[in-house]
């Protein structure tokens, strides 16, 4: 590894299953000391509300709040932010707002019902969320693209309230992220962070309302507190490091396959770029492009961390492998840069995002493509799936029994109940029964 900027490996190698197993390999949600603190702050905002949120938010952003009125951020303030960001920033704020909020109607989800031949209505009606909470981060790390991928799908969905938390360290925010809550339709914002934060949205204070749902990322006290207060209220996910893994036959640019790795290497050290295809001179040509677009990055320390600790370049046998190496990953953001990319789709079984073709760059998803780039990490879309409308609305079932359905349905469920041992339900449904 001396001198590389990437490892190499190659499936056909007989300890590949356990290297792969190894570069995978993530276990950093929380520990004992980050759980004990968070645990505390939650019980002091639980039982002190406003005042515990103050106390913290003043410890840990270096406020000096002295009540709710200085958390609590107008409509007329995101108004004005919104008005002091630049016009192509504004334009393109609300370009990204049109696209995601097109995309996400096609998601709304119906109430539906049926009638069987004697008479008895099932179905399934559909309402959504009366309250939602969304976490921003601020201070260094600074979202509207957050914003808009949270709050546009609740507010398709119909839920009555938006409510938004990002920290102000030393009481700077973001204006960006501001307008965006502006073009989201965000109904309240409160400047507080943290596991403070999340507690608050939990459990409601004095000046900050209790939702149904958190959403929304953060840091590992963020994540610590979403995972404590999952019961209580509804949460999205506990996100881990972000995870490009791209699929390429060698006939795509070098440099276009290099960035699209960086674009996630540079999120932090633990963010994960791999890329899989069978040849091997073409994969030369990537590491040699990654150590020249390297230089002058921004944050090309970071990226180079992340591409030596967690990052792959993998030699295949074929595509056909490729995707079945892929589908155990089961990556965050899959791109399929090959010829024909969408004769590919049906084997595709586990990603969070599938981006086809050679001139689909991940990072169109980030921003404005219109799908929502809050997605399943570290595996976990195997079995999860993006954000969207439908987790913000509930299914409740709907049964109408007639007369003549009661009857039916009775002995039946009298029946069952019995050799259930439940007499009172065997009893309860015997009533409508006619004997």
């Amino acid at each position: 590894m001396a001198g590389k900027v990437i490892r190499r490996l190659k499936a056909v190698d007989q300890d590949f299953g356990k290297q792969l197993d190894c570069l995978l390999a993530w276990e950093a949600v929380a520990n004992d000391q980050v759980e004990a603190i968070v645990a505390e702050i939650l019980q002091q905002v639980r039982s002190h509300g406003d005042k515990a949120v103050i106390e913290y938010t003043n410890r840990f952003d270096h406020r000096a709040l002295k009540g709710a009125e200085d958390f609590f951020l107008p409509a007329s303030a995101l108004t004005v932010a919104l008005g002091r960001i630049r016009t192509e920033e504004r334009e393109a704020l609300e370009f990204a707002a049109e696209r995601v909020r097109r995309y996400h109607k096609h998601q709304l989800q119906e109430s539906w019902r049926y009638t069987e031949a004697d008479g008895t209505v099932l179905g399934q009606q559909i309402t959504p969320m009366r309250s939602v909470g969304i976490y921003v981060p601020g201070g260094k790390a600074s979202y509207p693209s957050s914003v808009l991928m949270n709050a546009i799908p609740a507010k398709v969905a119909g839920v009555d309230a938006v409510n938004m938390v990002v920290p102000a360290p030393k009481g700077k925010l973001s204006d960006l992220v501001l307008a965006a809550a502006a073009i989201a339709g965000v109904d309240k914002v409160f400047t507080i962070g943290g596991a403070q934060a999340v507690a608050a949205l939990a459990y409601g204070t004095e000046s900050i309302p209790a939702v149904d749902k958190i959403v929304g990322p953060g840091n590992i006290f963020v994540a610590s507190a979403k995972r404590a207060v999952f019961g209580h209220v509804a949460i999205d996910m506990i996100a881990g490091p972000s995870e490009i893994l791209v699929i390429c036959d060698g006939q795509t640019d070098p440099d276009w396959i290099a960035m699209d790795l960086l674009s996630q290497a540079e999120h932090d050290e633990q963010a994960q770029s791999i890329l899989l295809c069978p040849d091997g001179a073409f994969l030369d040509q990537v590491e040699s492009s990654l150590q020249r677009l390297l230089v002058g990055l921004p944050r090309a320390e970071i990226a180079r961390q992340s591409l030596a600790d967690r990052g792959a370049l993998i030699q295949v046998e074929s595509l056909q492998q490729a995707i079945q190496i892929s589908n155990g990953i089961a990556p965050e953001h899959l791109e399929v840069s090959v010829k024909d990319a969408e004769s590919y789709l049906p084997e595709i079984r586990n990603a969070g995002a599938i981006f086809l073709g050679r001139y689909t760059a991940e990072a169109l998803g980030d921003y404005c493509a219109g799908p929502n780039h809050v997605l399943p990490t570290s595996g976990t879309a195997r079995f999860s799936s993006p954000l969207g409308v439908y987790d913000f609305q509930k299914r409740s079932s709907v049964i109408h029994c007639s007369a003549e359905g009661a009857d039916t349905l009775g002995r039946v469920a009298r029946t069952l109940a019995r050799g259930e041992g439940l007499e009172a339900h065997a009893r309860s449904a015997g009533f409508r029964v006619k004997e």
